[in-house]
């Protein structure tokens, strides 16, 4: 039998309205696999996508692949035999075309067959083959608890719970910023002296710290686009707003400077479309000679962006887009209202862009040729927050969704709708409810 380090491996739920599956803590003993057929809607509903250059897998094709593999390690007398071509009748590269047309829920289980199936599984080879052929499942990560982080499966409406976060109580209360790029769910939160950010690895299923950006911050817009991820913006450890802006390659772990904004934000949001990184809205700075020039944040010395900014990767400019994000609700850029609610909750699907807005409950989309937002309908039922706080608005692969819920007496509970833009006109589906003490704290999306 195989030595090393155990996985943990989720199990399917019955219905989308159960709690949740927990992760099975296991090194050899293998749990359920899916059991659930494979309509095409359901791949489509979550960006689950196949190229033709790979071998096509019959349904239900995790148990198949661990089926072969269970009988492979073992001969005639089941004695173990040597696993190094994976699934021997079928050698290494088709037993690889296999294992990429499985479900990624279902790697634990498959990493724990043997140390060959582990090693690939822990390698990240598999995700760096499914990102260059376009085959993608996204999992949405939020957390309802300062330390606690649980995942959601909507194709296969489960919900999955990550060990918890260690670290002090002065991380533990900080504000904190989320960002998933690659295999990893980056927290980004501040220690005693200084920022910390915290990683989460799926192919480890485990927390580490350490890493630093070159210039400390929160409160800064970000976006993630395959393994490289841009965080711009923000503000540093003594007020001052910042314009830089870091792009993170996930694959090599390092951080690397880009060019400064036009204009320093904080409060901002981030999206890719179309290739390029857009910085949008935030808090800027109204008179930057008050204060002797200095850029720190003061009640008569910040003003509110309605302006956005576009980083080309190819020519590594910024452009700046004026009255991208309009004010609303006639706030008249007063600042200090401003501060106390969220960054702009916005999300692309298919290179279009979309608002929440929450005041109105209302969801906007961006004309991109005319500089405008159009509404195009409301916000699920019995979506809350505060100034947009405690709401989650996150692109999914192809559809839009939305974690939000009432509250309680009894704690209350989270509800996840989703759209589909290519569906028509804006109708929320639900897909799955849980009980919950607290609201969405951070919420990330991971798509591998």
């Amino acid at each position: 039998m195989s030595e090393g380090p155990s996985f943990f491996v989720s199990e399917d739920l019955p219905n989308p309205c159960e709690e949740e599956s927990g992760w099975i803590y296991s090194t050899f003993s293998m749990t359920k696999n899916s059991k659930r057929n494979r309509p095409s809607e359901d791949e489509e509903e979550c960006g689950l996508t196949k190229s033709s250059k790979v071998l096509a897998i019959p349904e239900k094709e995790g148990s198949f692949v661990l089926n072969m593999a269970q009988k492979d390690n073992q001969d005639q007398d089941g004695n173990h035999v040597d696993a190094s071509s994976l699934i021997n009748p079928l050698g290494r590269d088709l037993s690889i075309n296999c294992l990429l047309h499985c479900s990624r829920s279902d790697y634990g289980s498959i990493a724990s067959l043997n140390r060959s199936f582990r090693s690939l599984i822990r390698s990240g080879y598999l995700y760096k083959l499914r990102r260059q052929l376009g085959i993608k499942e996204h999992w949405v990560y939020f957390s309802c608890d300062l330390l606690k982080w649980e995942a959601f499966d909507p194709m296969r409406r489960r919900w999955m719970t990550l060990p918890s976060m260690t670290s002090n109580e002065c991380f533990c209360f900080s504000d904190k910023e989320s960002l998933a790029v690659g295999t990893e769910l980056l927290v980004f939160g501040k220690d005693i002296e200084s920022q910390v950010i915290y990683k989460y690895n799926i192919l480890t299923n485990s927390w580490t710290s350490g890493m630093k950006t070159n210039t400390p911050r929160c409160l800064f817009g970000s976006a993630s686009l395959g393994e490289i991820a841009i965080v711009a913006g923000g503000c540093d450890s003594r007020g001052n707003i910042l314009s830089s802006a870091e792009l993170y390659n996930s694959e090599i772990g390092t951080w690397c400077i880009l060019p400064n904004m036009h204009k320093p934000r904080k409060l901002c949001s981030g999206v890719f479309m179309d290739g390029k990184f857009y910085v949008i809205g935030g808090i800027g700075i109204g008179n930057p000679s008050a204060n002797g020039g200095e850029r720190r944040l003061g009640i008569g010395n910040s003003k509110v962006l309605t302006s956005g900014e576009v980083y080309d990767m190819k020519t590594r400019t910024w452009v700046e887009i004026p009255d991208m994000f309009p004010i609303r609700n006639g706030e008249a850029g007063d600042a200090s209202v401003a501060m106390g609610k969220a960054p702009p909750l916005i999300a692309v699907v298919k290179n279009e862009l979309y608002a929440a807005y929450y005041d109105e409950n209302e969801v906007l989309k961006y004309e991109k040729k005319s500089n405008v937002w159009i509404t195009i309908g409301k916000l699920p039922e019995q979506t809350t927050s505060m100034n947009g706080w405690g709401m989650a608005f996150r692109a999914c692969g192809n559809q839009l969704i939305v974690i939000s819920g009432p509250k309680a007496l009894n704690g209350g509970f989270i509800n996840i709708n989703a759209w589909k833009p290519d569906e028509g006109s804006l109708q929320w589906t639900f897909l799955g409810r849980k009980h919950s003490g607290n609201f969405v704290y951070n919420c990330a999306v991971m798509g591998c």
